[in-house]
């Protein structure tokens, strides 16, 4: 069984913390959800555990089954089986789809003869159109097919841990059932290790949590199991945020205003 295992992370972002010790374990075929108030540091945590530059991680370690991922370049880290599927897909001009995951795939050793097909089976399992996939990576897409478009790149990738930066956000309500309900298949069928970062419980509908985190001014201040999801849709986090925190959490400037 594989391990993603954050221990005491702290991170600063221009000498002002904005984590203030992480400590969170997810295992194969184990769904953590991670929510959180506006502000909390939840797209930094997906930020510093894919290796995004700006962060000063000061304290901490993140191992992926012993290998140090913050020692590890992005492109590493994914080698080593770390997905980040992003809050908002970035367009890449100039990568078709199918050579970069046949390059993705061959960089890990795996069989890359497989790609074209799966490509076309997990098109239409996602509901996407199969018109797209000879696009460059995401360009002219619209936000629900970039979505569609991350979470098959996931399935034919089949990575050990996933990291979901709010797959709920912009996504209608045939798409947010199609793509959680994918990654929900993949923690059967591939193990996949899931840590979904969201501020909804819609998202738990298809994809259900085995274990519950609430990150508020950069620590995570509660973990409990789908039950303390349905507490914080009743009754927001108002009991795990201070009125007036000392020192104030730096922005991230990299995070979504709303997120």
């Amino acid at each position: 069984m594989g391990e993603l295992r954050i221990e005491g992370l702290a991170v600063d972002v221009a000498g002002r913390r904005i984590l203030d010790g992480i400590d969170l374990i997810v295992r194969s075929g184990e769904v953590h959800a991670v929510m959180g108030p506006n502000g909390a540091g939840k797209s930094t945590l997906s930020h510093v555990l894919m290796g995004r530059s700006g962060y000063e991680v000061v304290a901490g370690s993140v191992t992926l089954d012993g290998t140090d991922l913050l020692a590890l370049p992005t492109w590493k880290r994914a080698e080593a089986g770390l997905f980040l599927s992003m809050q908002y897909p970035v367009e890449v001009p100039g990568v078709r789809l199918e050579p970069m995951l046949v390059e993705a795939l061959a960089a890990r050793g795996r069989d890359t003869s497989v790609v074209h097909a799966a490509l076309a089976s997990e098109a239409e399992r996602i509901g996407l159109a199969e018109r797209l996939l000879d696009r460059p990576v995401n360009v002219d897409l619209s936000g629900g097919e970039k979505k569609r478009n991350e979470t098959m790149q996931l399935a034919v990738l089949r990575p050990r841990f996933a990291i979901l930066d709010e797959l709920d956000s912009g996504l209608d309500v045939d798409a947010l059932r199609a793509c959680s309900r994918r990654v929900a298949d993949a923690t059967d069928e591939f193990d996949l290790g899931v840590l979904a970062i969201t501020h909804w419980t819609r998202l738990f509908e298809q994809l259900r949590p085995d274990v519950v985190h609430v990150l508020a001014q950069g620590r995570i201040v509660a973990t409990g199991g789908p039950e303390l999801a349905d507490e914080l849709e009743r009754s927001g986090y108002a009991a795990w945020v201070t009125e007036a925190p000392a020192p104030e959490p730096a922005v991230d400037p990299f995070a979504d205003p709303l997120g």
